[in-house]
């Protein structure tokens, strides 16, 4: 049995730190990522590069001197989105990609799109540019199934953008289903990340039973096939497919509610919980690629040189239950086993 493995340090391509207390609080927990694709969906939304360096000074302001977390900041795609904008922050360092969120699709994406048509010049200018587009992959449609949204937006909105603009890079994120899967396994130019949380729940972790808030996710976990699909798609070494944790801190008043909020909070045991998934598929060798190698080489920059080391131990690792958030608590996803690699800087 395999007990030890060393990688380059991780990269988290989809990561939620939100603002104000809440940040300072989660902020540490995905310190031993060596950087994260940041998520611009505050209230109100990060729209303008000025904006998204004002965010990005939050974010440093809040981690601890000896994390070295890189933030790479987004903007939020609007209808009002000013092309200029967009390619001159990302000309300026200050994004990396820009976020679709088709409009009330997740959490507070009411500023999102909902004219697709509106948005081209933008996308025609990130195309020449070089500038990746991230999707929520979701149709708001009320008559589609919400099981089946994430198919019908890759057949209604993902494909006929990429053919509209053909030198679009594209970023699928959080992917859940098959459908998704096949879909970026027949196309190049093409990323796609899938979660900590995909891996592990399937949909009858939230509903048989009884209703598990904590596990209520968007896009929502789907059956068990999915789930496999998912497994084989990360453990598979396929340079497109990479981590994006989408890690999504909630207050514990706003999950645990009569209309409750969609996220996982799963920053702190990310890596432990990975580990195990890849032990389970026998594929603990392609655990560097889908963490640390594939999506920096969508992004075209240098994986990280430092490493970390995962050890396998015989006691559980001990992470928090809780955490506390000013005046609020957070639950850390719980994977429903115990988690036996351990996560150590190497000596």
């Amino acid at each position: 049995m395999t007990t030890s493995v060393t990688i380059r340090r991780p990269d988290d391509w989809h990561l939620h730190l939100r603002d104000g207390a809440m940040l300072q609080a989660v902020a540490s927990f995905s310190g031993h990522f060596g950087r994260a694709i940041i998520m611009p969906n505050l209230v109100p939304p990060v729209v303008t590069g000025a904006q998204a360096a004002a965010y990005r000074d939050r974010i440093q302001a809040a981690l601890p001197g000896k994390v070295t977390l890189r933030p790479l900041m987004t903007l939020y795609l609007t209808e009002a989105t000013d092309p200029a904008d967009v390619v001159a922050a990302h000309a300026q360092g200050i994004i990396s990609a820009v976020k679709l969120y088709p409009a009330g699709a997740t959490t507070n994406s009411a500023s999102g799109v909902r004219d697709f048509d509106k948005v081209r010049p933008v996308l025609d200018a990130m195309a020449e540019a070089g500038i990746p587009l991230l999707f929520h992959g979701e149709v708001t449609d009320p008559s589609v199934d919400i099981f089946d949204r994430e198919a019908v937006f890759i057949d209604r909105v993902l494909d006929p953008i990429r053919r509209a603009t053909p030198g679009l890079r594209v970023v699928m994120e959080h992917i859940t289903t098959s459908d998704g899967v096949d879909y970026v396994l027949g196309n190049e130019s093409i990323g796609a990340t899938i979660t900590t949380h995909h891996l592990i729940i399937n949909r009858n972790h939230i509903l048989a039973g009884g209703i598990r808030p904590h596990y209520y996710c968007l896009p929502v976990a789907k059956r068990e096939t999915h789930r496999l699909a998912l497994r084989k798609a990360a453990t598979s070494g396929d340079g497109r497919f990479f981590l994006g944790t989408d890690s999504a801190p909630h207050p514990d008043r706003a999950k645990e509610s009569a209309c409750g909020c969609a996220g996982c909070f799963t920053a702190p045991n990310t890596m432990s919980i990975l580990a195990q998934v890849f032990e389970e598929e026998g594929a603990l060798e392609q655990l560097e690629a889908f963490t640390s190698l594939n999506g920096a080489a969508f992004y075209g920059i240098a994986p990280n040189e430092d490493r970390i080391r995962l050890v396998r131990r015989d006691t559980p690792a001990e992470y928090p239950t809780h955490i506390p958030a000013g005046d609020e608590t957070v639950t850390v996803f719980d994977p429903g086993f115990p988690l036996y690699w351990h996560v150590e800087d190497p000596a």
